[in-house]
This record gives C-alpha cells, sequence and structure tokens, in this order.
C-alpha cells in the first residue's frame, strides 16, 4: 500500500483512518529565522494536481501571482511504495532539481528520513534540500509572508482581522469534510465508516446552512478557508462519492454547495488548477486496496461546473477592490472544460 505517500500521511488504527500529521515544520519566513528567508527564485513548489492538499498550494500560489517568484515542480497523479515522481517531465527528471523522485529532495536534508514523501514540498534549489510539507502552513505563509512579491491587486487570504474566524472554520472543515472523506473511504470496520460518514454530512449541512446566506465562508471576499474546502468539494462527484462511499448525496444534489462549488471553479485561480483526469487516475489506480481492479470510471459529466452560479445575488467580490489574476502560463495550464451546450 502506499498510503503514507499519497495521502500526506495516514494509516489504520482500530478499524478507523488516523492521518499522520507530523510535517517537516521549517518556515520560509520574511525575517529567515528558521534559516530560510523569503527569496525570489530559491525555492520550488513541488506539487501534483492530483493531491487536494497540494492543490491549495497551486491555487495560493496563482491567487497570489508567486508563479514567478517561487518554480512548480508537478509530480504525475501516480507513485509507487516509495515516492511521488516527476513522471511527466522529459527523462522522468524534473529540469530544476535533477531528480527523478521526490523522495531524493527529502532523503538530501534527512537521510534517515522514514515519514510519508508527501505533496506538497517546498525544496531549497541551491542544496536540492526540502525544506517543508507543512501544507496547511506553506498556503498561510504564501498569504503573509511573501507579501513583498504578491501580484498588484492580489487578495488578502488571511487577514489578520479575520484569522481568528478563519481558523475556527478551517478545523472544522478539516475534521469534518477535507479529513472527512478519508475517514468514510478508509475506514476498516462498517461502525467506523457509519460514524464517519454520518460526521462528513452532517458537517456538509452546516456549511451548506452557513453559505445560504453569504457568499464566501469568512468576509465577503475569498478567504484561505474557501481554498480549503473547494479542493474537497471538487472532488466530490468525481472520487469520493463512489470510492470513497460518501454517497448520501452528490455534491450536484446538495443545491447550496454545489452552487457555490461552481462559483469558486469559475473564478480565476481555482477552476484553472483543476485536472478532473489526474484527479481520478490518482485515486482509482493508486488505491489498490479500495479499488483492486484499477479501473477509472468515465464520469461523471463535468461541463456542469461551467452553469452560472447565481450567487453574485449574496454580495461580495472574489478579490474585493483587487483583481483577478492573469490566465495562467502556457506550461502550467490544465485542459479545459467545453462550455455546456
Amino acid at each position: 500500500m502506499t498510503r503514507s505517500v499519497s495521502e500526506s500521511g495516514s494509516n489504520i488504527e482500530l478499524g478507523g483512518f488516523e492521518r499522520d500529521t507530523n510535517y517537516i515544520t521549517t518556515r520560509i519566513t520574511a525575517d529567515g529565522r528558521d534559516g530560510y528567508p523569503v527569496e525570489p527564485g530559491r525555492y520550488r513548489l513541488v506539487a501534483a494536481r492530483a493531491c487536494p492538499w497540494a492543490n491549495r498550494t497551486l491555487i495560493v500560489r496563482r491567487l497570489l501571482g508567486l508563479e514567478d517568484v517561487i518554480s512548480l515542480g508537478l509530480c504525475g497523479p501516480t507513485h509507487d511504495s516509495l515516492s511521488w515522481t516527476f513522471d511527466l517531465d522529459p527523462g522522468g527528471v524534473d529540469p530544476v532539481l535533477g531528480i527523478p523522485r521526490l523522495r531524493d529532495a527529502y532523503l538530501a536534508r534527512f537521510p534517515d528520513y522514514s515519514r510519508g514523501i508527501t505533496v506538497p514540498a517546498v525544496v531549497d534549489v541551491p542544496t536540492g534540500q526540502v525544506v517543508t510539507n507543512d501544507y496547511a502552513q506553506i498556503t498561510l505563509d504564501f498569504a503573509t509572508e511573501w507579501t513583498a512579491f504578491h501580484r498588484p491587486g492580489a487578495p488578502q487570504l488571511y487577514p489578520r482581522e479575520l484569522r481568528a474566524e478563519i481558523d475556527e472554520v478551517n478545523l472544522a472543515v478539516f475534521r469534518d469534510v477535507n479529513n472527512g472523506v478519508y475517514r468514510c473511504g478508509f475506514a476498516g470496520t462498517q461502525d467506523a465508516y457509519e460514524a464517519a460518514y454520518d460526521r462528513l454530512f452532517a458537517g456538509l449541512d452546516r456549511l451548506s446552512e452557513r453559505l445560504t446566506t453569504q457568499r464566501y465562508l469568512v468576509g465577503d471576499t475569498i478567504t484561505e478557508a474557501d481554498v480549503r474546502l473547494f479542493t474537497t468539494l471538487v472532488r466530490f462527484d468525481p472520487v469520493y462519492h463512489g470510492h470513497f462511499k460518501t454517497n448520501r448525496s452528490k455534491l450536484t444534489e446538495m443545491p447550496v454547495l454545489w452552487a457555490y462549488a461552481r462559483d469558486l471553479y469559475q473564478t480565476p485561480g481555482f477552476g484553472d488548477t483543476i485536472d478532473f483526469d489526474q484527479i481520478k487516475a490518482h485515486y482509482y489506480l493508486v488505491h489498490a486496496d479500495i479499488n483492486p481492479t484499477q479501473i477509472v470510471p468515465k464520469g461523471p459529466e463535468l461541463t456542469d461546473w461551467l452553469i452560472p452560479h447565481g450567487r453574485e445575488a449574496l454580495g461580495g467580490k472574489p478579490f474585493g477592490d483587487g483583481t483577478p489574476p492573469p490566465p495562467p502560463a502556457l506550461t502550467e495550464r490544465v485542459p479545459a472544460l467545453r462550455e455546456p451546450a
């Protein structure tokens, strides 16, 4: 099994899914207090479009305009028991780091590293050593430590006056939804699965109620909280509903959350980071213990993501007084969905 590689570290205990949350907590900061100062061109974000935790960093990097400041290495959607690999690149080698496996960057800093080789990870290019894989902190630091290099018009994703509320919402979303789908999918007993299932949909119902009268989770613009919820919602029907047995309702059958998710998908910086083919390939091919045939479903229909959402009526603007990011560079574009007929 490769779960410790693909799912940001995890294991099964007493029939329930327990996420390994011991990450490399070194931070890249403006003052360089951990030995890694903010410096344009020095660091490489290694991500995979398939992974929801890595997807967050892709969205935040786009929204803040850090593409020319922090380079991007993309792993393919599948991997083996050792590591994510750079099989999308010519020769299977990252063109900047010169390595075939993300594991090489981890071992360059920690020769005896024995935990999961996870994405996202930030690598120090001059040394080839991993700096951090603390996915939750990476995006917060992009928003707060790299401000000198944000694009003009970049949104305030973690504004100081809303941080307490954002943190509270993020904690509930992680516990009940982001991690909740995994608790369903990797449950080892019927009781553990049913408890996780009930908790997940109770959490989704609470979020639906919250979003009935407000366009975004916190405040009247997009924040870190919306990024974190979106990456689970966008995978719900293509993967979690069937593969993880979260089948009380499809996202498309939860009207408020479905409109909210479409609103974000159609916001520059969100949908233009999503590759549905890679998402499906990852879950259905890598999780052979759940899907031993490794058959990847053809569905569901995806062009519905482009249907108008109507949530402008709730007020708020995605970027506040700022502006949307420009289109992604050609080298970072994902397959586009066709407009519905």
